[in-house]
């Protein structure tokens, strides 16, 4: 039996243990259609359920030893390294990564687990200073049970990196996969911490559609909801987590800018250029969405550019050697070429790409915008690359500023210009000669208006922020004295 193998998880979720169940949905492969097994869909009953195990079994796991949390968090990140393989078949099926992405997020999974075994070793508070006769303490506690509602594009570290953390620092945790992963997005964590003998009832599985995502985020028990995904969604879940009087971390949408400077190196900027809006088909929240490019270079960086979108093949990444995989389904990739075409009937232009292949579509450039069109202001979320110019600074700032969105902005050039524009430009990260996609399980990660609420992810600053609760504690050395 393989570790992944469905005699275990077919046909079930896990909650204190895999349970079978009468509703299923099938685990598809986007690149043919094919079924690759069954998961059993969680109900909102089962939520309920699952939520006020999670209570009970939180108080005991929060009590564990932190060599022992920690210890749980170093053997999770030896099984994805020992099972790297298998997962990553996972990610090229299911979620129709190419194998070099698959590789890349198996190993931020890797990386996430090792980052997360620290935490408990953490400071967990600190000493403050009191006007009375005591002492005055701020410690960090668990916040108790926290719901996970993770997306499709990178299931597993997405996932992961709020699964982990909220673990290492004594929560217990139900995850909500998104359905169309909900194997390389929910089983495989479910598996993994299982046999890094995590207690029974800490961690619960939970597929299914959006009315058992909404009964996460209103389950009594839950006091934290993490969520990755779409700014409309996000948006739905930040107003019921408020009235509810819970904390909900959004990490939401980009629309991520890639300016090129005068005097940039072309060939190389194209390269970034076609790594940030290519990589897993532009599937990404942090893809380069929108190119903004020196008057000087334009024409030359948008000749390189489309050249390279004509050498990168779609195909099926299980079975060919491809660039670009199939998008996540069909109406994903109708979305995305309504866009463009709606975008070239507005007067856009086609300087590469623009078709469907297949379950995958074609790389693609567009040139010639306006900023009203869609394929400018909108989040695509496939492989689509405008390019538009400028010709200052001043411009170039105000123009990447100009979005709803506010997650990955990355310069290409001089590096004193780039540290300037840097600082006018509101983003939740800027790097400097590189482009928009880049992830560490040490560096914090979050954007700011449209693109969610700041850095909840990455580094033990934001989780500990995340997941914990301050209390205030005082103790005297005798009863206070009192007027009354």
């Amino acid at each position: 039996m393989t570790f992944l193998d469905s005699a275990v998880w077919g046909g079930k979720f896990c909650s204190d243990g895999w349970r079978h169940s009468p509703a299923r949905q099938p685990v598809t492969e986007p690149a043919t259609g094919d079924r690759l097994g069954t998961v059993g869909v969680a109900t909102a009953e089962d939520v309920d359920r699952a939520a006020a195990r999670a209570a009970e079994t939180q108080r005991a796991w929060a009590a564990t030893s932190p060599q022992r949390r920690a210890a749980v968090l170093r053997r999770a990140g030896e099984l994805f390294t020992e099972h790297a393989a298998e997962i990553e078949d996972w990610l090229v099926r299911e979620a129709g990564s190419v194998r070099s992405k698959a590789g890349f997020e198996t190993g931020l999974a890797i990386g996430e687990c090792f980052e997360c075994a620290a935490l408990p070793a953490h400071p967990q508070g600190e000493v403050l200073t009191s006007e009375d006769a005591r002492w005055s303490l701020a410690r960090r506690r668990p916040a108790g049970v926290v719901g996970v509602i993770a997306p499709f594009n990178f299931p597993l570290v997405l996932g992961l990196r709020s699964v982990a953390p909220a673990l290492a620092l004594g929560n217990a945790v139900l995850l909500k996969p998104d359905p169309r992963t909900a194997v390389s997005g929910g089983v495989v964590i479910a598996r993994i911490f299982e046999e890094a003998g995590l207690p029974a009832g800490v961690l619960h599985l939970l597929p299914g559609d959006g009315a058992v995502g909404r009964a996460v985020v209103e389950a009594p028990e839950v006091r934290v909801v993490s969520f990755t995904g779409s700014t409309p969604v996000g948006r739905a879940i930040g107003e019921r987590a408020g009235r509810l009087l819970k904390r909900a971390h959004l990490e939401l949408g980009g629309n991520n800018a890639l300016v090129v400077l005068p005097g940039a190196d072309v060939a190389r900027a194209a390269s970034a250029g076609a790594f940030g809006s290519y990589l897993h088909q532009g599937q990404i929240c942090m893809t380069t969405g929108r190119h903004i490019v020196h008057e000087s270079l334009v024409d030359e960086y948008t000749a390189a550019l489309a050249a390279k979108a004509d050498a990168l093949r779609v195909g099926d990444p299980a079975r060919e050697d491809v660039a670009l995989g199939p998008l996540i389904d069909r109406g994903q990739l109708e979305r995305v070429h309504c866009i463009v075409t709606d975008s070239v009937a507005a007067g856009a232009k086609l300087a590469a790409g623009g078709e469907i292949d297949g379950a995958g579509y074609r790389a693609t450039v567009l040139t010639g915008l306006t900023t009203d069109m869609p394929a400018w202001r909108e989040e695509i979320f496939g492989p689509v690359a405008p390019v538009v110019s400028f010709s200052t600074t001043e411009e170039a700032a105000r123009i990447v500023n100009d979005c709803e969105y506010g997650l990955s902005v990355g310069i290409l050039g001089d590096v004193g210009t780039a540290m300037r524009l840097a600082d006018r430009i509101d983003s939740g990260k800027v790097h400097i000669n590189e482009q928009t996609v880049s992830d560490e399980p040490n560096a914090p990660f979050g954007g700011v208006k449209a693109s969610g609420t700041g850095s909840r992810f990455g580094g033990p600053a934001a989780n500990v922020e995340a997941f914990t609760e301050t209390q205030w504690l005082t103790v005297r050395p005798d009863i206070a004295d009192y007027p009354f």
